[in-house]
């Protein structure tokens, strides 16, 4: 019984993105100052916020920072809209999620399709 509650206590750490599944794609982004702030200008407090801000910078508006990488999923729209249960649903490691939201960041995201898995890189 105990050993049972240590697996499941470890696979809620990691988070369920990463219980056995492949991510559907991997990308690494530099979370600079462009993506603290919305198209209105308006400051943005939520990490999910913020790297929804990166995706739309680098695909709608090609603002982009040095290092940050392609990926096919948040092309699309509708997908980013999708960002903030994606990460609900997920994990968000509390360093990734304090460096996001204070400042500057190197984070790598696993998308999964539920899901996403974001790291410091």
């Amino acid at each position: 019984m105990l050993k049972r509650i240590i697996v499941a206590a470890a696979l809620a750490a990691v988070g369920p993105a990463s219980a056995g599944a492949q991510p559907l794609e991997v990308y690494v982004a530099f979370i600079g100052p462009n993506d603290h702030f919305n198209s209105r200008g308006v400051r943005l407090t939520e990490p999910w916020q913020i790297i929804r801000q990166d995706r739309a910078n680098y695909h709608r508006f090609g603002i982009r920072d040095p290092g940050d990488e392609w990926d096919s999923y948040f092309a699309s729209a509708a997908n980013r809209d999708r960002m903030e249960r994606m990460i609900l649903n997920g994990y968000i490691d509390p360093v990734a999620r304090n460096q996001i939201v204070n400042g500057n960041a190197w984070i790598r995201v696993e998308i999964y399709p539920d899901s996403v898995r974001v790291t410091v890189n």
